[in-house]
């Protein structure tokens, strides 16, 4: 059995390099696993730093997306699959970049990836979140091959262009994960050169293993009748620790497989697409509704940089669709009735301007929080549409 070291972080390069350091020794054997913990963030259980088996090298909590966060195994085994897999793909082994918290499993993957190719990462000061001109004099200076963003962070150096731009383009691969990027942002940025790569995976399966809508190397993808989708292969974790409810237990099928609570679909060229978790399909008078296909028509709209949907509660309806939005000069009448007639009966009875969508994680749209505030916006009876402007408690601060 190995002991396990709660390695906590703070935003600081420094926290990043000791993590970096502690995860890439438990790689290989020579210290205990590592369970990095976020910037003021109490010490874990003692539950989840009791031994664990010999191959486990790091523990990470999930975000908690549907309830309480749990605690992942990810072994040593899984972890070198996950960075030879990535490389492969992406071009040989080099220095990476870090502009994401140390403490998740895609900042965490940066520092790992970058010690198995013998060069420390270049770590961002994250401490007052995410700037430009620092990424750009990271980039610049550490003669980084790789970086690793979500969404958010691209937007924001796509729109600071000139030398944001250049360093863009500077890297062999920007993976670009956490949360899903909308196709009007994957065009500006390949237009403009820069080399993203779109990502998917999670905590579970060592971070991202289907790129560019392609599974990596070892790496199995299977749908199910429903849709769901089941992943398989190297990169898989060894299961849950701490106190999880028998569903989530059973996700793990014991062969190497993890059951998501995501549905996707095959497009024509033999990708797969991500439609989005099967518990935010909102039911509307007996109508199923993929949030997904609501958000692409609201962010095909001039002038939206972001858009979230979720249902709230209705007497009538069971459930109403409605709709967040982030842009400049935006209407949020006009929006809803620009794309009501292509959606049909998933168009949103209301869309709302923020001034910023509530975000957790690593830049995942925090729609439970989101749902709450929209519900008690839109209380009582409904029968209109909303294009007012809650700044309220997600607006204007960088939670990136």
């Amino acid at each position: 059995m190995r002991a396990v070291e709660p390695v906590p972080t703070d935003g600081s390069p420094r926290a990043a390099t000791r993590l970096g350091e502690l995860a890439a020794a438990a790689l290989d054997g020579e210290g205990p696993a590592v369970l990095p913990t976020g910037p003021g963030e109490p010490a874990p259980a003692a539950a989840l730093t009791a031994p664990v088996d010999d191959d486990v090298a790091a523990i990470v909590t999930t975000t908690g997306s549907t309830g309480d966060a749990k605690a992942v195994l990810l072994p040593a085994t899984a972890l070198r699959a996950s960075a030879d897999a990535t490389h492969r793909r992406i071009g040989p082994p080099g220095r990476w970049l870090l502009a994401l918290p140390a403490h998740h499993v895609a900042g965490l993957q940066v520092l790992l990836r970058s010690a198995h190719a013998g060069q420390p990462a270049a770590a961002m000061d994250l401490r007052d979140g995410f700037r430009p001109d620092a990424f750009v004099a990271l980039a610049g200076g550490a003669g980084a091959a790789y970086t690793s963003l979500v969404p958010t962070q691209l937007g924001r150096l796509l729109d600071a262009g000139g030398a944001a731009l250049a360093a863009l383009r500077s890297f062999t691969a920007v993976l670009l994960g956490g949360a899903a990027a909308d196709t009007a942002l994957l065009e500006r940025a390949r237009a403009a050169g820069v080399p993203v790569v779109t990502t998917y995976g999670m905590s579970e399966t060592c971070g991202g293993c289907v790129y560019d809508g392609r599974p990596l190397d070892g790496v199995t993808v299977d749908l199910e009748p429903d849709g769901r989708i089941v992943l398989g292969g190297a990169t898989v974790a060894a299961g849950y620790r701490g106190a999880v409810s028998d569903v989530d237990r059973a996700a793990f099928t014991g062969d190497r497989r993890f059951r998501t609570n995501e549905l996707g679909a095959w497009s024509p060229d033999g990708r797969l697409a991500v439609l989005g978790r099967a518990d935010d399909v909102i039911v509307t008078g007996g109508e199923n509704v993929a949030p997904a296909s609501v958000e692409r028509a609201l962010l095909a709209q001039a002038g939206v940089r972001e858009a979230c949907v979720v249902g709230v509660p209705d007497p009538e309806w069971g459930a109403r669709v409605v709709a967040a939005v982030v842009g400049d000069g935006l209407d949020g009448e006009a929006l809803r009735a620009a794309v009501a007639p292509g959606l049909g009966r998933a168009a949103p009875r209301a869309v709302a301007v923020l001034d910023a969508l509530p975000l957790r994680g690593i830049g995942k749209p925090d729609r439970a929080a989101l749902r709450a505030y929209l519900a008690r916006a839109f209380g009582g009876p409904f029968g209109g549409s909303f294009g007012g402007s809650f700044g309220g408690p997600f607006g204007g601060k960088d939670r990136t």
